[in-house]
């Protein structure tokens, strides 16, 4: 199976099981579990936001909260 042809059935799943196994691919990178935990932090606030349990912020309100 090519990268290619894999990507193809990856993007035709259900948005719950891409996002589920973005976590599991996201989640080997690593072995350092300080760095698995930063990653899962990190995949379950973007999970958040794309299923919209959280709202992202604009631009200008991300500029307003650096100053």
């Amino acid at each position: 199976m090519t990268t290619a042809h894999l990507t193809e059935s990856v993007l035709a799943l259900p948005e719950a099981e891409r996002l589920a196994l973005a976590r599991e691919i996201i989640a080997s990178l690593s072995n350092d579990e300080g760095q698995k935990a930063a990653i899962n932090e990190g995949v379950r606030r973007m999970e958040a936001i794309i299923t919209g349990q959280t709202a992202g912020l604009t631009e200008s309100q991300f500029r307003q909260a650096l100053e």
